[in-house]
């Protein structure tokens, strides 16, 4: 079962990441970094599903795979958040700025886990991806396919969140976590590619 898990999240996320790819071109400039960034956490989901699926039949990557699990969750997924928000909202983030949104993230990630606020952190972070995702799908109401697609991926999200040790309750889902992911990527990618953008609205650019 997890075998069949990790390879199902390396095809739907890297499917999803060639579609947003292949969407690229029909947007302006402005929507060029947002695009990329959700692409790039796609590509980190898919590399952490083809990790696993190496792992599980016997080569040894597992640090590499619990790396880039990590790398996907407090990561990737953020930065596909942001882009739908962006993107959903019609804000015009310049490339500067994404590349301070990377950063960002993995600096508060080092500082919460030299703090030992790891398990609080990556939930918190989780929570807040898969609101930002519903947020954005809520925007596009009354349009029914992206609202759709969304909601069902921020529902999606939300089930990934692991929850800290302190709740002393485990979440139900975290072993599924990989097939909740690959069913979540094609829906996130059908709600960007459906998201309106900034190309040709004259709206305040963010520098």
């Amino acid at each position: 079962m997890q075998l069949l898990q990790a390879v199902l999240l390396l095809l739907a996320a890297g499917v999803s990441a060639v579609w947003i790819g292949r969407a690229r071109r029909h947007y302006g400039e402005a929507d060029q970094p947002a695009l990329f960034s959700a692409m790039l956490g796609l590509i980190l989901a898919a590399a952490s599903g083809a990790c696993g699926a190496a792992s599980l039949i016997g080569i040894d990557l597992e640090e590499a795979h619990q790396w880039l699990e990590r790398a996907s969750l407090l990561l990737g997924l953020p930065l596909i958040a942001a882009a739908a928000l962006t993107l959903a909202r019609r804000w015009r983030w310049s490339r500067p700025n994404w590349g301070r949104a990377i950063l960002g993230l993995c600096v508060f990630f080092e500082l919460a886990r030299q703090l030992g606020w790891s398990e609080p952190y990556a939930f918190g972070l989780m929570l807040a991806s898969a609101l930002l995702v519903a947020y954005a799908a809520a925007l596009q109401w009354p349009a029914s396919l992206p609202t759709a697609v969304g909601l069902a991926a921020g529902v999606l999200l939300l089930g990934t969140a692991p929850l800290p040790n302190s709740l002393l309750i485990d979440n139900p889902l975290s072993e599924l976590r990989p097939l909740l992911l690959a069913i979540a990527s094609p829906l996130i990618a059908a709600l960007l590619v459906h998201l309106p953008g900034s190309a040709t609205e004259d709206q305040p650019a963010a520098t």
